[in-house]
């Protein structure tokens, strides 16, 4: 039988010159990129039985110029990026690899709440500037801290994210108010964090209505998708104070334009997209990746999307 033909387009993120697709390899030809265009997408999968992307979008021209192609396996949780109506048309599976960073979003979303709150960086950032050699006194604060212990901390979606963080949370001595069960009592939360799905009904979900209910000062802090916020309405909120910080590491558009107004904000911190990035996720990553293909190859469905 023909051995199969497998490609990576876009494998840089995911691997980091740090871990290895070896297992993947021995289940045919493994051909891997660190990145592709739409064309390139195209011309390297003329020969493939199965692709496997993390961003890359697979749309019906690409599958079109794929004859061979039989699987999907997208290297991430979210599948947006493929036209599954199109892939059902062509027989094509399609897997992905649902609530492998749970533990790294919740870590990361303490961390930018622990830096909205104790400016962790500001000060660090001042002191390499010499900035402490010329206080008059052993001590200096440039941005008041603020303790977490007897603030409220709204969570809006309250899946496997939600709760870790719940966890943090409170055991820092907060009050957690849980959107679905508390309602608009979670909006009003010294701190909002959001860690729902994008979709047609959240899209938009921090909008000018929204902040309206929240309380006045509050941070907010999104790891989960950039469409959930009208950045507009956001950038407003912060330039008139309503929203005292904003703390993320999404945005609507991922890179953002240089001088994107809500990446430039000086009371925005943003990191680029790199909270589930540990090398033990990625590697989570690789090994559910090969538990997927195996499952197709052996007549299951083992997180088809399909």
């Amino acid at each position: 039988m023909r051995e199969k033909n497998l490609v990576i387009l876009d494998q840089k993120t995911v691997t980091q010159n740090d871990l290895s697709w070896e297992e993947l390899s021995s289940m045919g030809i493994l051909t891997s990129y660190d990145e592709s265009t739409h064309e390139e997408a195209k011309e390297r999968l003329k020969e493939a039985d199965a692709v496997f992307t993390s961003k890359i979008a697979i749309t019906a021209d690409i599958m079109d110029a794929a004859p061979n192609l039989k699987y999907i396996g997208v290297l991430a949780t979210g599948y947006d990026n493929v036209d599954l109506d199109a892939a059902r048309e062509r027989g094509i599976a399609c897997t992905n690899i649902p609530a492998y960073s749970g533990e790294a979003v919740a870590q990361h979303t303490i961390g930018l709440i622990l830096e909205m709150t104790n400016r962790i960086g500001l000060h660090s950032d001042a002191v390499r500037r010499g900035n402490w050699a010329y206080a008059r006194d052993f001590s200096f604060v440039i941005e008041p801290i603020v303790l977490l212990t007897g603030k409220s901390l709204g969570i809006v979606g309250y899946g496997d994210i939600g709760r870790r963080v719940a966890k943090v949370a409170e055991a820092l001595g907060m009050e957690v108010l849980i959107y679905s069960r508390d309602g608009d009592r979670a909006l009003a939360a010294d701190f909002v964090t959001l860690h729902m799905p994008a979709n047609e009904e959240t899209n938009g979900f921090i909008n000018r209505e929204t902040i309206s209910k929240m309380k006045d000062g509050a941070c907010l802090i999104n790891t989960a998708r950039g469409a959930l916020i009208d950045e507009l309405a956001l950038v407003e909120a912060l330039d008139s104070g309503k929203i005292r910080m904003f703390a993320a590491d999404v945005v609507g558009k991922e890179p953002p334009a240089k001088d994107d107004p809500l990446t430039s904000h000086p009371r925005a911190i943003i990191t680029p997209h790199n909270c589930w990035c540990p090398k033990e996720i990625r590697q989570r990553i690789l090994d559910r990746t090969v538990e997927n293909y195996k499952s197709f190859l052996e007549g299951g469905r083992l997180n088809r999307v399909d």
